[in-house]
């Protein structure tokens, strides 16, 4: 993790306006907790992070994601609430969301400074291609499997079929009850029986 920290500090060294958004939270920590694996951070006064040890003392925010989700979320910060779930200083939470959502344009910037402009455009763009394949390879699987049942095994109903079905039992159960409706009736009608 100290990787992690080193290389958001290097992002962050070329983003004064970021670190000046960090350095409101100075003194803060949080901690991401991706599967079972937490690492825990403090906001320093310049707006970096430091490394904090895990100890017994709760974060201002934990930040949890499913492993099987890191690649997407890298892919497209943009679906932080969808992958992300906050605990704690809600406040920290938003302006870790904001910057999450600027991430690729960080990387984009450090790739041009390192690489070249065209080099690093074209480096981050094959990057996120290829973090968003698992989810879109699962998508198109989980797609071709449900047409295979539906169509082939025919295990599966067709769309158009199950609205035909939900057609024709809405009609069955308004004609179900336009019959009790006149049983009641008839019944009310019969004069009470002699006993």
């Amino acid at each position: 993790m100290a990787l992690t920290t080193a290389a958001a500090n290097r992002l962050l060294e070329h983003e004064p306006w970021a670190r000046s958004r960090l350095a409101g939270y100075a003194g803060r920590s949080f901690s991401v907790r991706v599967g079972p694996v937490t690492a825990a951070f403090r906001i320093d006064a310049r707006g970096y992070l430091q490394r904090e040890p895990l100890s017994g003392t709760t974060p201002d925010l934990l930040l949890t994601l499913s492993p099987f989700n890191v690649p997407a979320m890298l892919a497209d910060p943009r679906r932080w609430n969808e992958y992300v779930t906050e605990e704690g200083d809600l406040e920290l939470a938003g302006v870790l969301k904001d910057l999450a959502q600027t991430l690729p344009w960080f990387v984009e910037r450090g790739l041009g400074r390192s690489l070249g402009p065209i080099v690093g455009q074209r480096i981050a763009d094959a990057g996120r291609a290829a973090l968003a394949l698992p989810e879109y390879a699962a998508a198109r699987v989980a797609a071709n499997v449900g047409n295979y049942a539906r169509d082939e095994v025919q295990v599966l109903a067709h769309p158009a079929d199950m609205r035909a079905l939900a057609d024709d039992t809405a009609r069955l159960a308004a004609r179900i009850d336009t019959l009790d409706a006149r049983v009641t009736s008839l019944a009310e009608r019969l004069p009470a029986p002699r006993g």
